[in-house]
């Protein structure tokens, strides 16, 4: 399989998970005082919006890099 194919392979992945999963969260514990034994934490929650659009033009890029790679074949 060429190069080319496998990076549309690829983008169509990404863009399917995209479009399944609209955001992407998670929790960072960091120390927020550390007093000889005794130690606080703060907890931060994350979330990266994956935007529609975005997910969609993968998935049309990618559809166009599998077409282009069998047409070179």
């Amino acid at each position: 399989m060429k190069p080319i194919m496998i990076l549309g392979l690829v983008l169509i992945a990404a863009g399917i998970a995209g479009l399944i999963f609209s955001n992407i969260s998670w929790t960072e514990t960091e120390p927020l005082l550390k007093a000889g034994p005794l130690q606080i934490n703060t907890e931060e929650k994350h979330t990266v919006w994956i935007p529609t659009a975005a997910a969609i033009a993968a998935v049309l890029a990618g559809l166009g890099l599998v077409f282009a790679g069998k047409r070179t074949a």
